[in-house]
């Protein structure tokens, strides 16, 4: 395989790319809203159709909610799984757009051409790359160099219910010998990354009991107790001086940052100062001893997202509620357990309990992170690919968020994910004013030509 011919065809075709990038952005697939789900499965169409244009034998497989596109090519060489999703968030508050956000357009800004609309970045840009990709491949070479499994969903910008049934019960079919993943980011402008760790998720909210109505704090305070009060001292206590999470075996099971990713993190330059600055923040507020990176990418957190109780009205109200309640999330890093860190923060949060008082829970979700092996060859073979289309050197980063399909390859379907996208912070992703940088488009669809070529040993 020609790579120098299969590049020079992504450069040539760069037009009729975007026209076809255009014509799936024009599509308003927003997932959450039932208006627009005859468009959801109108967009679901059209990537099956474009699939089938390519060779693959590409099907809507129809679930609960929005239905799953799968495309299959079997070529020879190693199996790759290739998953995005087709959906959209919804688009308000519309008056803040400076454009309609399905009428796709090029804008030239300080910072090159880009392209504006909802979805550009988040996610029909980023899977368009390597469809673009695959098609250059086949046009220049009549066929793909390995076994390419594209599956794209439609309810991942609404919790992806239908997902992990779906895995369950059709995912064998689905199994391959490595993930690609592109709904990341690169890590600044001119470095391109590929993401090597995703924190997962367990979401507490408790509510704290204590008289069994709202109390005059004329006639009830000082000798009632208020559920306001041991709602707080216990979120008070969730962090020490230090930083540490209090939670008993909180920590158990983490894994130290290897020497050669600290070195590989420390040599990106990042700016705690200009980074908080950004928000009107100076000061790193995580574990001592850490680094900003580390702080973000592989520590674990414990934070408090909303706190309610007693009257939060205009004017004043002497009251001591019968209820106050918290959300709390963490963040987890590799070797956590989800659950059994739930039921230790219940026994913690149940152990600081006084007399009179009592505590009800809700879970919202339980997602382990991620950790992928970077020594399968197919991660350096990426980092040098993406290292060729980009002036600064590929890294292998950390990711502060989570994106649980990674995680469900892993317990499903046993295999890692390699994840690489061409994002930036500035994308604006899910708010008004979606934009794609048009050398991402472009770089992007070079980056995954060289990494399918690479991988396929061609």
């Amino acid at each position: 395989m020609s790579l120098d011919a299969i590049l020079a065809r992504i450069d040539a075709d760069l037009n009729p790319a975007l026209e076809r990038l255009f014509d799936l952005l024009a599509i308003p697939s927003i997932s959450t809203d039932p208006a627009h789900t005859p468009d959801v499965r109108r967009a679901a169409e059209w990537l099956r159709d474009d699939l089938a244009s390519m060779g693959f034998d590409a099907a809507l497989h129809d679930t609960p909610g929005h239905p799953m596109v799968v495309g299959q090519y079997d070529g020879p060489g190693p199996h790759l799984l290739f998953y995005g999703h087709y959906d959209v968030q919804p688009v308000d508050p519309l008056a803040l757009w400076d454009h309609p956000p399905f009428a796709p357009m090029l804008e030239d800004t300080p910072k090159g051409r880009v392209i504006r609309a909802r979805g550009a970045a988040d996610d029909k840009g980023q899977l368009m790359t390597f469809l673009e990709a695959c098609r250059a491949i086949v046009a220049e070479t009549g066929r793909l160099p390995c076994k390419v499994t594209v599956f794209v969903e439609g309810e991942e910008e609404s919790g992806s219910p239908s997902l992990v049934p779906y895995l369950k019960e059709r995912g064998q079919a689905l199994k391959a010998d490595l993930a690609l993943i592109c709904d990341t980011g690169m890590f600044s402008d001119d470095v391109p990354a590929i993401t090597t760790q995703l924190r997962g998720m367990l979401g507490e909210e408790l509510v704290v009991t204590g008289p069994r109505i709202d109390l005059h704090s004329g006639m009830y305070g000082g000798i009632a107790m208020n559920p306001i009060r041991v709602l707080t001292r216990i979120l008070a206590g969730l962090h020490d001086d230090q930083g540490r999470v209090q939670v008993p075996g909180f920590y158990d099971g983490i894994e130290e940052l290897s020497p050669e990713l600290a070195a590989q993190w420390a040599g990106l330059g990042f700016d705690e100062g200009a980074f908080l600055g950004e928000v009107g923040l100076s000061q790193p507020a995580g574990e001592a001893g850490r680094t900003g990176l580390e702080m973000i990418w592989s520590r674990p957190t414990a934070e408090v997202n909303g706190i309610t109780g007693g009257y939060t009205g205009a004017g004043f109200k002497t009251v001591l509620p019968s209820q106050a309640s918290a959300k709390v999330s963490f963040r987890l890093v590799a070797g956590q357990d989800p659950i059994r860190l739930r039921e230790r923060f219940r026994d913690w949060v149940r152990a600081q309990l006084p007399p009179d008082c009592s505590v009800a829970f809700h879970g919202h979700g339980a997602s382990p992170a991620s950790r992928m092996d970077i020594t399968h060859p197919a991660f350096e073979i990426a980092r040098r690919a993406l290292s060729q289309e980009w002036p600064g050197e590929a890294a292998f980063i950390g990711g502060g968020g989570s994106i649980p399909v990674a995680g469900y390859f892993k317990q499903i379907l046993g295999m890692d994910s390699l994840l690489a996208g061409f994002g930036k912070d500035d994308d604006a992703i899910h708010s008004p004013n979606e934009k794609y940088d048009l050398s991402s488009f472009h770089h992007g669809t070079r980056a995954w030509a060289r990494i399918l070529s690479g991988i396929a040993g061609s």
